[in-house]
């Protein structure tokens, strides 16, 4: 029986097959992404792998049901299996803002799931670092997110080099669109098409500017001029006097095709062009107001980071680590007589904090041996008696060699560094 389309098993290394995915890079990226989040403050948070289908059409509208995985329950109630985290954190934050000073500065690593036809870098199912400050309008916020987003890129090892964070302003094209057209109604249409500019052949979006009463050439000069607004600025300013000005720059080219953007928006980007986006982002100040039935207003700002792309990234820059098993001390039971004894070390060693493997049933001591080779164990040990009757505990480095004998309640204490 073979998974679903779109989905992933995950193992651990060494993989199976080069089609399966591996649990250690996995885990690898989840304590990354962990690690950055709470060097700068922010808290870890969760929500409920399926919501209620109004959460996502009152945020998108009724066109993006057909983008998810949707049913009636057992209750009748319409529900959907969350495309995206944003619109729970809302929800969340809408409820109990009260609760929390501002401003509030959360994060996730939740599984979400769209129905959508797979391409490269994107699945029906993937995890994704989300960070979202709410309570704060002002532009250092702003700054603060993209500074973690940078670092968190930085921490996997990839430098200016590799990417880059486009900057841009969905105050700028409403201002732009203003002046150019009355009819609000157009709008959403017309940034769809900004958004998918670098992804459609120029004639296709030339008739669709056109239809909309726009020009091509002069949207084009407006991105290609990039004049940064006095909040993007002031984003470049701050993001500069931390020393990561090498890795933004201004291009009016991201919109981000999302509606709820209100403010700043900003995409990572490998600099090779290989890859789709690595990460977006941007301000969303009306959302809550939105999903909360006007009851909460707060200013708010995030971005979204997915596991797949960055993956396939780390992967072609060689920059994933090699993984090993993690145990620290495999335990040899050449004499079944001293089991009992063997087992109260191996339990004591593990209250201790060390990750300590042993054969289940009786084997072969060149048996058991090569499996502590196989597992890449850092040590054996073993318990022996003595010609007196005592217990006695040795512990073998099997890099350098080096033995360390001492009394089973001893050896605890020697085998810390």
């Amino acid at each position: 029986m073979d998974r679903l389309p779109g989905f992933r098993d995950f193992y651990p290394e060494p993989l199976p097959h080069p089609d399966v995915w591996s649990a250690d890079a996995r885990n690898y990226i989840f304590d990354k992404w962990r690690s950055m989040a709470r060097r700068y403050g922010f808290r870890e948070y969760d929500g409920p792998p399926l919501e209620s289908l109004e959460l996502y059409t009152t945020k998108s509208g009724d066109e993006i049901v057909a983008q998810l995985y949707n049913f009636t329950d057992k209750g009748q109630r319409e529900v959907a299996m969350r495309p995206e985290m944003t619109p729970t954190l809302a929800r969340m934050v809408a409820a109990h803002e009260r609760n929390y000073k501002k401003p509030i500065k959360w994060f996730a690593l939740p599984q979400l799931f769209r129905y959508e036809r797979q391409q490269k870098g994107r699945l029906r199912e993937h995890f994704q670092f989300n960070a979202d400050v709410f309570g704060e309008s002002d532009v250092a916020a702003d700054s603060e997110l993209i500074s973690l987003l940078i670092d968190t890129l930085r921490s996997f090892g990839l430098t200016a080099e590799d990417f880059v964070i486009r900057l841009s302003s969905r105050n700028a094209w409403h201002d732009y669109f203003n002046q150019r057209c009355t009819d609000e109604s157009k709008a959403y249409e017309f940034y769809q098409i900004i958004d998918k500019l670098e992804r459609e052949q120029p004639e296709q979006s030339k008739t669709k500017l056109s239809a909309l009463g726009f020009s091509f050439e002069e949207i084009q000069s407006f991105i290609h001029t990039g004049q940064p607004t006095a909040e993007l600025d002031a984003i470049l300013k701050n993001l500069a006097a931390r020393g990561l000005g090498d890795f933004v720059k201004v291009d009016y080219q991201v919109i981000r095709g999302l509606a709820y953007y209100t403010g700043v928006v900003f995409e990572a980007f490998d600099k090779k062009g290989e890859f789709r986006a690595i990460a977006g982002g941007g301000r969303y100040d009306n959302l809550v107001k939105l999903i909360s039935g006007g009851k909460v207003n707060l200013p708010a700002l995030g971005f979204g980071m997915g596991d797949v792309v960055l993956l396939e990234l780390l992967k072609a820059r060689g920059l994933l680590p090699k993984f090993e098993s993690g145990i620290d001390l495999f335990c040899l039971i050449e004499d079944e007589t001293l089991r009992p004894d063997s087992l109260k070390l191996i339990q004591d060693l593990r209250s201790a904090g060390f990750a300590v493997d042993y054969s289940l049933t009786p084997a072969k001591p060149d048996k058991q041996f090569k499996r502590a080779q196989e597992i890449k164990a850092a040590f054996t040990i073993k318990v022996e008696r003595t010609p007196s009757g005592e217990l006695m505990a040795r512990a073998k480095n099997l890099q350098s060699r080096e033995e360390k004998v001492s009394a089973p309640s001893e050896i605890v204490k020697n085998l810390k560094p």
